[in-house]
């Protein structure tokens, strides 16, 4: 389905991103990965699936590291054709005792990358009449939780551009949508697990069951393979006329 296509996913050396780099190469995708995860194991992961891969260390706080990775795209594959914004990181304190500069790399990783990115990828699109943005938000992205003040606002701002850039989009063929995972069992999520053994003393199994018991009335975690596939399906001819929508990939979490 994507044979000869490029993805360019950010934050992909392990993870949601690394899922979905994997998902969009089983469809024949070309795939430039992002990240400060364990880079060789990635790639040979990706080309594993018979595609060609590519590598960049673009800081995504950095607006001109993010045009450098861009332009180098472009040089290796031609340009990109579905660009997947995925990095983020998190950080967890009450507004009032929220460090400044937490919640300004939250902000410019989690909201202003995906600015940078989607700018720099729309001309090629455009002209080339074809093109897939996919913001990877979360469920913060359409509720709350306390503690989270930057990455909810982050991500709440993630859905709101994913709508702006659809609308503007809307009579091309380029499309734009958010997907909003809940718990996903990856390494910043593990962090939490661990954070909850340590404060009380209870055993990893424990921990995993109260943290989705907070949240999440599936009790299991979304897997990263499943955010692939949805991925796969935004960039299916299925998909042609899906446009601004943040769909939540969440055991329920939202409906309740």
């Amino acid at each position: 389905m994507l044979n000869g296509k490029t993805a360019l996913v950010t934050g992909s050396t392990s993870g949601i991103g690394l899922g979905i780099a994997k998902a969009l190469a089983r469809q024949g995708a070309n795939v430039m990965l992002n990240g400060f995860g364990e880079v060789e194991a990635a790639k040979a992961e990706v080309a594993a699936l018979g595609v060609k891969v590519s590598y960049h260390r673009a800081d995504m706080s950095k607006p001109a590291e993010i045009e450098d990775m861009m332009k180098a795209a472009a040089a290796e594959f031609g340009r990109v054709d579905v660009l997947v914004n995925n990095a983020g990181i998190q950080h967890v304190a009450n507004i009032e005792d929220f460090p400044v500069d937490r919640w300004d790399a939250i902000i410019a990783i989690n909201l202003s990358s995906a600015f940078h990115t989607t700018r720099l990828a729309l001309p090629a699109m455009k002209a080339a009449n074809w093109g897939r943005i996919i913001n990877v938000a979360s469920v913060h992205g359409l509720v709350a939780s306390a503690q989270k003040s930057a990455y909810v606002a982050a991500k709440h701002g993630i859905v709101g551009l994913t709508k702006v850039t659809a609308l503007e989009t809307a009579t091309t063929g380029v499309t734009c949508n958010a997907i909003c995972p809940g718990w996903v069992l990856t390494p910043l999520v593990q962090k939490q697990v661990d954070a909850k053994v340590a404060a009380l003393g209870i055993s990893n199994e424990e921990a995993t069951r109260r943290l989705l018991g907070e949240k999440e009335p599936s009790m299991q975690f979304t897997t990263p393979e499943e955010l692939g596939e949805l991925a796969v399906f935004f960039c299916s001819p299925a998909a042609n006329n899906v446009r601004g929508v943040a769909w939540n990939m969440d055991g329920g979490w939202v409906a309740q």
